[in-house]
């Protein structure tokens, strides 16, 4: 039986017939010897490969046991099926510290990163974790990606881990906002229990720089 590559069992523009004649051509099979496989009609299947007739699920099932194939891969490329893609990726700027401005402006910027394309937005960036202040939820050496919200209110992130300058210092960490008496103080707190809060309050100099939003890797 000839060897699988999902990569080359699909083609750009190939139609569902195009296929599956291609692919039982690959396997040396008649038509016949398919359709007796497939449990279907040998007219039937002549007319699938064709296109002439478009196949019920249970027939596409059959076909793709016949030939060796997952189902998403004699289906063929699309957003509603899991076979085999190449990756679309936009790259986003890259730090190794929390950026003080936009990232397109940011002189800090080391490298370019990957990133899938629906995730990418020229007011995201990636950053790089050099602490453990937020283990176990994030760890050292991972890639997040954060969305550049400069000075936004820390109510409105509230419970959100986010880039942080204090005093100037950056630090990521999960926001909250607290009341001590009539004074509303901010607290950085870091999901390693070992890591004391920050306690900010009118005396320091905070600006939330961006929140993280997703973990884009993450070395194994």
């Amino acid at each position: 039986m000839a060897v699988f590559d999902p990569y080359v069992a699909q083609r750009a523009g190939e139609t569902l017939g195009e296929r599956v004649r291609r692919r039982r051509q690959e396997l040396r099979l008649s038509q016949v010897a398919l359709a007796q496989s497939a449990g279907i009609n040998q007219g039937y299947l002549s007319e699938i490969e064709r296109d002439r007739r478009r196949p019920s699920m249970n027939t596409i099932n059959a076909l793709a046991v016949a030939l060796d194939l997952p189902q998403g891969v004699l289906i063929g490329a699309g957003p509603g099926h899991d076979n085999p893609q190449p990756l679309d990726v936009r790259h986003l700027p890259m730090f190794g510290t929390i950026p003080a401005g936009p990232p397109a402006e940011s002189q800090e910027q080391l490298q370019l990163f990957p990133v899938l394309r629906h995730m990418w937005t020229p007011d995201h960036y990636c950053l790089r974790l050099t602490y453990d202040s937020m283990e176990p939820t994030l760890k050292p050496g991972d890639v997040v990606l954060v969305h550049y919200r400069p000075d936004v209110d820390p109510v409105l992130v509230q419970g959100r881990i986010c880039a942080c300058l204090v005093d100037g210092e950056p630090t990521l960490k999960r926001v909250s906002v607290d009341a001590r008496g009539a004074e509303r103080v901010v607290v950085l707190r870091g999901d390693n229990p070992a890591v004391m809060p920050l306690v900010i309050d009118a005396t320091r100099d905070l600006s939330i720089q961006g929140v993280v939003t997703t973990l884009v890797s993450r070395d194994l």
